[in-house]
């Protein structure tokens, strides 16, 4: 999606309503400075905003993202080009979310690691006990910390394929969390068809042809 297109487009429609950035942004219960981002083309307006936004400036959400008004005859096509643009935005989210997700997990063994070295070092010191537990609870508490924090990106970026069906779905994250797995593949069971077994994490929807 265009970026600066959208925000002259934006800018266009707010000046032909008499709206200053700041009477638009007060409509829409935002700063000023968000308004001015989006018709600088710095940034695109958030979904929960979307809709009102579209409705006070008298356009649909496709003439939105497509900067321009666009004819009846051309709607459902460019609807369809953006709902494709949409996927391909939040399949490069998933891909970087799973490469953080690494990075902060090896970061959070490192330190864990780190903090237990502190502890031994301490204890072959001949320091108080205390001086061996402290930093190993807090290593422990920060990595037990991380991990959940991992297995929540794990749950919400990208899907689970059934190993039964092929059905690819995004499961709970306490189903992620308690099943049995093997890197990020993991035995679940699939709500669709309701067989368990080893599902592996892709990152489309739908399978390519």
């Amino acid at each position: 999606m265009d970026q600066a297109k959208i925000g002259k487009f934006i800018a266009e429609k707010r000046k032909e309503k008499d709206l200053t950035q700041f009477q638009l942004a007060e409509k829409l219960g935002i700063t000023d400075r968000a308004v001015s981002k989006w018709e600088r083309g710095l940034s695109l307006p958030d979904a929960s905003v979307m809709l009102e936004l579209c409705a006070i400036l008298g356009i649909t959400v496709s003439d939105l993202l497509s900067g321009e008004v666009i004819s009846m005859e051309k709607y459902n096509e460019q609807m369809e080009k953006h709902l494709l643009e949409m996927v391909k935005e939040k399949e490069k989210s998933d891909k970087r979310m799973l490469t953080y997700e690494v990075v902060f997990t090896l970061i959070s063994s490192f330190f864990f690691a780190a903090m237990l070295a502190v502890g031994i070092i301490f204890v072959t010191m001949e320091k108080p006990l205390w001086t061996f537990f402290l930093p190993v609870g807090i290593g422990l508490v920060q990595f037990i910390v991380a991990v959940m924090f991992a297995l929540r990106i794990e749950q919400v970026a990208g899907y689970y394929e059934c190993g039964k069906c092929g059905h690819r779905y995004v499961p709970s994250y306490k189903s992620v969390n308690m099943a049995m797995h093997f890197g990020r593949t993991r035995y679940m069971k699939c709500p669709k068809c309701g067989e368990k077994s080893w599902q592996k994490k892709v990152i489309e929807k739908e399978k390519e042809e």
